[in-house]
Parts: C-alpha cells; structure tokens; sequence
C-alpha cells in the first residue's frame, strides 16, 4: 500500500497546493464529520498520523479519499479542494483551537 502523507492538487489555473492527510480527514466533506448543518460539526481528534491510503477517482469532479484509519465516505470535488488549499491556514487554526478547547489532542 503506498499511503500519503499529503495530497498534491494543481488546477487548471496553475495554483497548486500540498493538502496534509490529517487536514484532509480533519475537514472530511462526510456527515459524519461535517454533520447535516454547522453547528453539527465534530471535532475529530488522534489524527495527527493518519495517512491517505487509495485516493479513488469519482468521474471528473471528485475524488474519494480513503484513509489508513478506515474512514472513506466523503467526496472531495475539485472545488471544494481549492477552498481547502486557499483556507488551510485558516481552517487547520480553528481546528487547533477546537481541539485545545474540548481538551482534545492531535494524538
């Protein structure tokens, strides 16, 4: 198996941008992560090592990530990748910040 520690994504537009696995897992598009409205979103900690073990084609405009710690229900469009990449900083902050506040580790 050859998992990943980041996904590379670059765009029609030339903008490219390294999304770190625990990232990835951490801002899931599933509703098991994102849940069904905002305030709905879960904290996910422990996953600081998690890899991405299959990244699986979902016609052209998604991909579907499966990670090493069996979660793989989300899809990630191409757009929603972008977002990703453009608030990394911001949404892995609030992340720290969620988990800091619930007491709560990257493991």
């Amino acid at each position: 198996m050859n998992e990943r520690h980041a996904l590379a994504v670059t765009f029609d537009d030339g903008t490219s941008f390294t999304l770190p696995a625990e990232y990835l897992r951490v801002e899931s598009p599933s509703a098991e992560v994102q849940g069904h409205m905002p305030e709905e979103k879960i904290t996910i900690p422990g996953k600081r090592a998690v890899r991405i073990a299959q990244v699986e084609p979902v016609g052209n405009y998604a991909v579907r990530l499966i990670f090493d710690d069996g979660h793989g229900t989300g899809l990630y469009t191409w757009p929603l990748l972008y977002s990703y990449g453009l608030e990394q900083e911001e949404k892995f902050g609030a992340y720290l910040k969620a988990l800091e506040a619930q007491g709560l580790s990257r493991g």
